[in-house]
């Protein structure tokens, strides 16, 4: 009898713990599904802003420096030489080489699937001397 009871337990085991598994899973699938619905939320919140026209204007004015007609704009210059409570510039990279994606095996088998047939292209020969540019001179008032 215990023989038959250890056999049921072992097997029930093994179910069990794949029903946790699957209920941790289901649980953390939940959270994200909430996670991304409040982030709709928040992206909807900042479209029905974008949507109001004072917004517009005073991100206008904050993040690009505008100003209404008849206005005078002005920025105030720190000693670092730059406009003081301006907003950062963005970060981008600083080799734009960087920024380029990587091609992938299949681009680059395809890339030369499609060069084969065509013949290679000449490149012209750069002068070694460059031309002169003209000089501009200021016409006489008449």
């Amino acid at each position: 009898m215990l023989l038959v009871l250890g056999a049921l337990v072992v097997s029930y085991a093994q179910s069990l713990r794949v029903w946790f598994d699957q209920h941790q899973q289901i649980s953390a699938l939940q959270q994200e599904i909430q996670d991304r619905e409040k982030r709709v939320n928040q992206l909807d919140d900042e479209i029905a802003r974008w949507n109001d026209d004072a917004y517009v204007r005073a991100q206008a004015r904050q993040r690009l420096g505008w100003v209404m007609p008849g206005e005078v704009g002005y920025r105030v210059i720190g000693a670092d030489g730059k406009p003081v409570g301006a907003p950062p510039e963005p970060a981008g990279p600083v080799d734009p080489a960087a920024d380029k994606q990587v091609p992938t095996w299949y681009t680059k088998l395809w890339g030369s699937v499609q060069g084969a047939g065509k013949p290679a292209q000449q490149v012209a020969p750069t002068p070694t001397k460059p031309t002169p540019k003209p000089i501009l001179t200021p016409k006489a008032n008449r």
